[in-house]
């Protein structure tokens, strides 16, 4: 067995010392309001192209307005002239750990003519699993024991991740993923579209379109390790966002105004300090009167004993399996055992108020 590296040693002291409030959530901001976050449906899944009528089907509820943000530099007491005016939609899709957004802006001035950081921007940070605490390592306990740069390269954007992303990108990135893990705003983790008619210094209208992949844990040394955030229907995710205006482009690291979802302008790199987002079922309009839909679970492969969970659409009144081996049953859950090896056609029919649907699956349930 390999000892122990010092930064191990180091981590686990600090584990210790910090004991049951390491990484706990315990704050998050505005929590009188949940904003939501729009299910597309499945064969609605927006194609980023930089284009807004794939998000036309979202309800007007949906949006996040410059009148919802606060401007926490002082330097504006409300969005004025000078200030994007912003209309943001945030989108899921079940069974994708994808965050979809919609960004529009309006602005008398748009500065990205300079290749660094001084850049309008739309800062984003998201907390897929509420885990809380820094996501920086300017914030991190750690730094105290280990230093700014072990604590970058091991903790920092780990189980929260900040992207600033530029509005619009001219010859660089898209975005910064502030952290040492820059494989998150690459294919296949993130995806975006610019479209916008002006040049450096003048107004006009921006349409940004992007997704992302919230991450658990997202490590330095990539992918391999990284754990994605599952997003389920009604689950509580954290996210805010900041738009940071640049108004002239010679003014060095000046901003001419900094406006937060959150109340915190370190919500940054605090996830406790993020609003609360819920993944949103569909829309009553996008949802069948009535549609059969079931899953399966090889509970234990020497006895052939299977599993069968009823996921249906609809008010359902009856069940009626056929397993493919001649038996049935009538139960909404039912555990069958099979006699024999092989794989099998499974179909379930369901009967409700809205009529009758069924749904098979072919050979997806084997045994041996």
């Amino acid at each position: 067995m390999k000892p122990f590296s010092h930064r191990v040693l180091l981590l686990l002291s600090l584990a210790v010392l910090l004991g049951p409030f390491a990484g706990s959530a315990h704050a998050f901001d505005r929590t009188n309001e949940i904003f939501r976050v729009f299910q597309f449906p499945a064969d609605k899944i927006p194609t980023i192209d930089g284009q807004t009528n794939d998000w036309q089907l979202v309800p007007e509820s949906y949006v996040i307005g410059s009148d919802q943000l606060v401007d926490d530099n002082g330097k504006h007491r409300v969005s004025d002239a000078s200030s994007p005016r912003i209309r943001v939609k945030v989108g899921w899709v079940k069974g994708l750990n994808r965050l979809y957004f919609l960004y529009e802006a309006d602005d008398d001035y748009w500065d990205f003519a300079d290749p660094g950081l001084h850049n309008d921007t739309f800062e984003v940070v998201v907390d897929g699993d509420l885990s809380g605490g820094p996501l920086i390592e300017k914030f991190a306990p750690a730094k105290a024991l280990i230093g700014q740069w072990e604590t970058y390269f091991t903790l920092h954007g780990t189980h929260a991740q900040n992207y600033h992303i530029f509005t619009p990108a001219e010859g660089k990135d898209w975005c910064m993923a502030w952290g040492p893990a820059q494989w998150i705003k690459e294919l296949p983790y993130a995806n975006s579209a610019c479209a916008y008619p002006f040049r450096p210094g003048e107004s006009g209208h921006l349409v940004l379109e992007f997704w992302i992949t919230p991450f658990d844990y997202a490590g330095a040394e990539g992918p391999a390790r990284a754990v994605e955030s599952k997003l389920l229907e009604n689950k509580l995710i954290g996210l805010s966002f900041a738009v940071i205006d640049y108004d002239d482009v010679h003014s060095g690291d000046t901003n001419n105004g900094f406006w937060n979802l959150s109340r915190h302008h370190t919500m940054y790199g605090q996830a406790d300090q993020l609003c609360l987002f819920r993944l949103m079922p569909l829309e009553p309009k996008f949802i069948k009167p009535i549609e059969a839909q079931w899953s399966f679970q090889v509970v234990d492969m020497e006895r052939r004993l299977v599993a069968f969970k009823d996921l249906s659409v609809g008010e359902i009144k009856s069940w009626h399996w056929d397993f493919g081996d001649g038996e049935t049953s009538s139960e909404p859950n039912p555990l069958h055992t099979y006699q024999q090896a092989g794989h099998y056609v499974v179909v379930l029919n369901v009967a409700g108020p809205a009529g009758q649907s069924r749904r098979s699956k072919v050979w997806d349930v084997a045994v041996k």
